[in-house]
C-alpha cells in the first residue's frame, strides 16, 4: 500500500507491503524507486514485511535541497520512527540505496539488525559516461510521453518508460525523477566510504553482479574481508544484476536472511 509522510513541508512516499513479519527497509537505486522492490516482497512472502520509500527526488516523493548521505539517512530514520519501528530493522539498499544504507548502518547501528547491500561500492569517483550525458539531455517534463522518451535517447527511454507520471494539472508529463537532482546525487556520492562501511558490526551480506564495473572483484572481496561478518553472494550480471537475474538476488536475500 502506498502512503506517505511529511518531512520538513517535504513529501516522502513509500510502499509498505505489509505483512506480519519482520520488518526490512528496502533502499532503491539511483533514477529508481521504491515498487523496484515488488518482486522481493513477493519472494519474501510472509516472513518479511517489506517498507520501500520513494527515497528524497525519486519517485512519488519531492525534491529536495540536496543530496548528500545524511538527508538520505535521516530520511530513512524519520519513515522508521513514522511507522513506530524501534527495535532494529533488517536494511537492503542497491547501488546509491546500498550506499545510503550502511551510511545509515553506521550512524544509527542500534536501528539496524543486518545489513545488505547489492552493488553499493566503498570508493566512487564518477567519471563522465553515457549515463552523464542522457541525463543532460532529458527533458524533465513535456506534453507528451514520446516528447519524454525520446529525448531521453534509447538509453535511458528503456530506463524510465514504465516510471514516467502524469502532472498534477493533466497538462503532460514528468519524469520520475529531476536529471539535474540525479547529477547532484551522482557528485555527492564522491569519495572513499571505508569508515562507513566498516563502522557497523551487524551480520551482512555484499550481493555483487560478477560482471559489474561499478564495484569491482578487488574492492568486493576487499569489502568482505576487511568487516567481519560480513558474507558474500555473487549475481549473474554487471552493476544491474538485481534486474538481470532477479531469480538470483532473491535467493541469495532469503537465505541470509532465514540464516539470521
Amino acid at each position: 500500500m502506498r502512503q506517505e509522510l511529511k518531512i520538513d513541508d517535504r513529501t516522502l512516499s513509500y510502499l509498505d507491503f505489509g505483512g506480519p513479519g519482520r520488518p526490512l527497509l528496502a533502499l532503491h537505486g539511483g533514477m529508481s524507486e521504491g515498487a523496484a522492490f515488488t518482486g522481493l516482497a513477493e519472494a519474501l512472502g510472509t516472513e518479511w514485511r517489506v517498507i520501500a520509500p520513494d527515497q528524497r527526488g525519486h519517485g512519488d516523493s519531492d525534491r529536495a535541497p540536496d543530496y548528500g548521505r545524511e538527508g538520505f539517512v535521516a530520511d530513512a530514520v524519520a519513515l522508521l520512527d513514522h511507522l513506530g519501528i524501534e527495535a532494529p530493522v533488517a536494511l537492503l539498499g542497491y547501488s546509491l540505496g546500498g550506499l545510503n544504507a550502511y551510511h545509515l548502518a553506521a550512524a544509527h547501528p542500534h536501528r539496524v539488525g543486518a545489513l545488505i547491500d547489492v552493488e553499493a561500492t566503498v570508493e566512487i569517483h564518477p567519471e563522465e559516461s553515457e549515463w552523464f550525458s542522457f541525463l543532460r539531455a532529458m527533458r524533465y517534463t513535456a506534453p507528451t510521453t514520446e516528447e519524454l522518451l525520446a529525448a531521453a535517447g534509447p538509453v535511458g527511454a528503456a530506463f524510465v518508460a514504465p516510471a514516467l507520471r502524469p502532472l498534477p494539472d493533466r497538462t503532460g508529463w514528468r519524469l520520475p525523477f529531476h536529471p539535474q537532482d540525479m547529477l547532484d546525487a551522482i557528485e555527492a556520492c564522491r569519495g572513499d566510504h571505508w569508515d562507513a562501511w566498516l563502522a557497523s558490526d551487524c551480520p551482512a551480506l555484499l550481493v555483487h553482479g560478477a560482471r559489474s564495473g561499478t564495484l569491482t572483484k578487488e574492492v568486493a572481496d576487499a569489502m568482505v574481508s576487511r568487516r567481519p561478518g560480513t558474507s558474500y553472494a555473487p549475481l549473474d550480471g554487471d552493476h544491474f544484476a538485481p534486474f538481470q537475474d532477479p531469480q538470483g538476488l532473491y535467493q541469495a536475500v532469503g537465505e541470509f536472511l532465514a540464516a539470521l
